[in-house]
């Protein structure tokens, strides 16, 4: 059976020094798991603007669709100003209030979360009552609910994010974000594998992944630890690169696929995407094989 993934959050766009793309961690996740072949839906919100339409008709041509993203008649469709440091890891300023802070569960936004086999979310989107309350009227109708934790200072707490881990049955960080979420929750430990322990036993969740950057990832899945050490390349910029390896990683597991070679594929489609500039680079399935042979 197909699988079908509905992503909520924001849709934004990155406004680099030089250049502008589309972005936010839900639509790259989105897009990624199109692009794969996944039935994907985005729940979001833009403003009655030029970029607006700009988003909507680059998602549309994606083969993503925009039928539960929302248009907003008071506030503007959300930007975020970039900086690339000499490693091309990225810092961002995130405007607010923007449309997707007032995103709306309508019925038919629970319709589609209550038939898919999966809702996405982070933690940014969180940042304003409105979109938070509208996604835990969501998640009590998602069937499987992964965290996607996307930290973005100041734009949570540890209260925020501890009610968030304790509904999610997947969850996502990065090595910092485990590191500093497993300190504020009185870890004793220093090892990223004792880490991930301590946060299954917090949160009653059975399936995590930390991504490592160049070092490649862990996964954690039924009682198991999976590992990738990653693959050499030179980086253009880090935008959407764990974007892409969530899509991966969720393409091969939702669909019943070993967790090994789940996150084998998972993580060199985030070291193809960390090769070109932007979050969403066209990369085939046959590309990613061939890559990993």
């Amino acid at each position: 059976m197909a699988t079908k993934i509905v992503c909520f959050g924001e849709v934004l766009f990155d406004v680099f020094p030089t250049h502008t793309k589309i972005g936010g961690a839900p639509l790259n996740v989105g897009l990624r798991l199109a692009s794969l072949g996944i039935e994907t839906q985005i729940i979001s919100r833009i403003g009655q603007d030029a970029k607006g339409k700009e988003l909507l008709d680059f998602i549309e041509a994606n083969d993503v669709s925009t039928t539960y993203i929302q248009t907003d008649s008071h506030f503007s469709t959300g930007e975020v100003t970039v900086k690339l440091d000499e490693k091309g890891s990225a810092s961002y300023t995130i405007n607010y209030p923007v449309a997707w802070d007032k995103i709306e569960a309508t019925p038919e936004a629970h319709d589609i979360v209550s038939f898919a086999d999966a809702v996405v979310f982070g933690s940014l989107v969180c940042r304003d009552t409105a979109s938070y309350q509208s996604l835990l009227s969501l998640l009590n109708v998602a069937k499987y609910k992964i965290f996607d934790v996307n930290l973005r200072a100041p734009f949570y707490t540890k209260e925020l994010l501890s009610d968030l881990m304790n509904k999610a049955d997947f969850i996502k960080f990065n090595d910092d974000e485990l590191y500093e979420i497993s300190a504020n929750l009185g870890s004793p430990y220093h090892s990223l594998e004792q880490n991930m322990q301590f946060i299954a036993e917090k949160t009653n969740t059975q399936h995590i992944c930390v991504t490592k950057g160049s070092h490649g990832a862990v996964l954690f899945y039924n009682d198991q630890l999976f590992y990738n050490s990653g693959y050499k390349i030179t980086v253009a910029d880090t935008v959407g690169a764990g974007d892409s390896f969530l899509a991966g990683l969720l393409s091969k597991l939702l669909a019943g696929i070993a967790p090994q070679e789940a996150i084998n594929f998972a993580c060199a489609l985030g070291a193809l995407v960390a090769q070109e500039e932007g979050a969403n680079p066209k990369i085939s399935k046959e590309s990613i094989k061939a890559f990993m042979q």
